[in-house]
């Protein structure tokens, strides 16, 4: 199983940018899947995350500015986020929970893509 990530860049704050998150491999379901994110000299943070049910968790710090929706058919989790600041600069990671691919039922994440904000 591999996760793929895609959509960071530079913007101005106040701008936008969206992420992607594909999965990929022998897959037979996956429960959540969500994006995180680590700031230079933070812990990795939880920004979003959609389950299967629907329902949808996000950060006080980013509530009202990013949307995260998924495709299940493209196993695919999209973030979108608006109004951009400079404290939303980290590297986002995308994450897969309780995937179920045989033989095992694990989490996994995608290898980080940078976000930066300049004000």
């Amino acid at each position: 199983v591999q996760l793929q990530a895609s959509g960071g860049g530079l913007v101005q704050a106040g701008e936008s940018l969206r992420l992607s998150c594909a999965a990929s491999g022998s897959i037979i379901s996956i429960n959540s899947m969500g994006w995180y994110r680590q700031a230079p000299g933070k812990q990795r943070e939880l920004v979003a995350v959609t389950t299967n049910g629907g329902s949808t968790t996000y950060a006080d710090a980013v509530k009202g500015r990013f949307t995260i929706s998924r495709d299940n058919a493209k196993k695919t989790v999209y973030l979108q986020m608006n109004d951009l600041k400079p404290e939303d600069t980290a590297v986002y990671y995308c994450n897969a929970g309780r995937v179920t691919a045989w033989p095992t039922t694990r989490d996994y994440w995608g290898q980080g893509t940078l976000v930066t904000v300049s004000s």
